[in-house]
């Protein structure tokens, strides 16, 4: 082969494995995707149904979703038989009315955790 055609070649696979680390990462992680209750919203109670979907499958055995209660206290939710793949949800009920966050650990397929928190507010039914 030529050096110049071989030069050539190790510039293509040096572009392409360029561009191969800086979009995989970018697809590896779950991105919350919808949301309910919604960000920041207002929702009655005292039962609130919990449903979150994601742009992949998750494992939702090895995910946590946590509720954070007014005064502080967090309580654990029990994560509902899995339909479809991509989402989790779960019930919460006897809520009363006040300011509360949904902490949410996925792991996701590929093996990556993604966290995050939804605050919402809940109101008298």
């Amino acid at each position: 082969m030529p050096p110049g055609r071989r030069s050539l070649c190790a510039i293509i696979l040096f572009a392409a494995v360029v561009a191969f680390l800086i979009v995989a990462p970018a697809v590896a992680h779950a991105i919350l995707l919808e949301s309910n209750p919604p960000l920041k919203s207002a929702v009655p109670g005292p039962d609130v149904p919990i449903k979150l979907r994601f742009n992949v499958r998750i494992d939702g055995l090895r995910s946590r979703l946590t509720l954070i209660h007014p005064d502080g206290s967090a309580q654990g939710l029990e994560i509902n038989k899995q339909t479809p793949a991509d989402t989790l949800s779960a019930e919460a009920t006897g809520l009363a009315p006040g300011a509360y966050r949904l902490r949410w650990q996925v792991l996701a397929s590929d093996g990556h955790i993604t966290r995050g928190e939804i605050p919402f507010t809940v109101t008298p039914s």
